[in-house]
């Protein structure tokens, strides 16, 4: 109903009613209900006054209010990610089949792959979430057109593989190797798709080096106070659009790798974990997952290739303390 506004016009000498009403060019479509300063109403507003007749004009005035808009929810529903779900991922470069699962198969195949995969973790009182996590900016042996040694993949190739991750309602996660870039300048490249409520972001430590330095010749390192510049921003990306919880994936194998890892902060929105990477054995596998898991969540790296003897779904779970994210590479 859209809003009216009732003008009585009495006579001196006999009692006339006209009544002209005029649209007052509120919203329309938002529901059956208006909402009046003294609460909601039902129906329209009485045309009997009240109170004697009078020869004043008067104005029935009319609020209208409108629900905050709902939370966005996660591709299977619910808005936190842990302890909801365990996400399992498959990891890659839309443009290589070298760097990973994901760029073995087009979008589609891929999601039809990881799919049963992940069901493979599935618990009764804890399901799984699948995930993409695409290396979006992949650190090179050469500086590269803008000097960073890094190259980003292009934006329309990474909405295809969103499309196809929600397709299948699984999470798309975008893995940064910056080179010499912070990781926070890499990620603002990439804020128009962050800003979508299936998106999470990944730093990858490894690649992220001093000037001067070539990636793959040294193991990288960041430091807290870097991480926190990107998750400050990215937390409230999420508390701007409202958006459910991203995921917040910090990559390492050793203990170098990021520095001052006691002032790393927690943020609200952000599912943030200690994603323990490293192939071998599954003894020096579990050593270094033990020695290195945070405070947090935690996340796990299976090699298909690279590990020797691989760990399989039971034996994940069977964990003192299984991952919350397991990603395959």
């Amino acid at each position: 109903m859209t809003p009216r506004t009732l003008l009585v016009c009495l006579a001196s000498t006999a009692l006339v009613l006209s009544c002209t009403s005029s649209d007052g060019g509120g919203d329309q479509g938002q529901g059956a209900d208006t909402t009046t300063s003294g609460g909601s109403s039902e129906g329209s507003p009485s045309t009997e006054a009240s109170t004697p007749p009078s020869t004043s004009t008067t104005v029935a005035t009319t609020t209208t209010t409108t629900a905050p808009p709902k939370m966005l929810e996660l591709p299977r529903g619910g808005t936190e990610i842990f302890p909801a779900f365990r996400v399992v991922a498959h990891y890659g470069n839309a443009q290589s089949a070298s760097l990973g699962i994901l760029g073995e198969t087009a979008p589609e195949e891929a999601a039809a792959r990881l799919v049963p995969a992940a069901e493979a973790f599935a618990q009764p009182d804890r399901p799984v979430l699948p995930a993409f996590e695409l290396i979006v900016s992949v650190a090179q042996g050469s500086p590269g057109p803008n000097g960073t040694y890094s190259i980003a993949t292009p934006e329309d190739l990474v909405w295809q593989w969103l499309e196809a991750a929600r397709a299948a309602d699984m999470l798309l996660i975008l893995d940064l190797q910056p080179g010499t870039e912070t990781f926070l300048e890499d990620a603002r490249r990439f804020e128009r798709i962050l800003r979508e409520p299936d998106v999470g972001l990944a730093l990858d430590s490894e690649w992220r080096v001093a000037p001067g330095v070539i990636p793959g010749r040294e193991i990288g390192t960041v430091d807290a106070a870097e991480i926190n510049e990107v998750s400050a921003w990215l937390a409230d990306i999420v508390a701007a659009e409202g958006l459910p919880e991203k995921l917040f994936v910090l990559h390492l194998f050793t203990e170098s790798m990021i520095s001052n890892r006691e002032a790393v902060v927690e943020r609200p929105g952000l599912a943030t974990l200690y994603h323990v990477d490293g192939f071998g054995g599954r003894e020096v596998k579990l050593e270094k997952y033990e020695a290195l898991k945070g405070p947090y969540a935690t996340g796990l790296k299976l090699f298909h290739d690279e590990d020797t003897n691989i760990f399989a779904p039971a034996d994940v779970l069977g964990f003192a303390s299984p991952p919350d994210l397991i990603t395959y590479q």
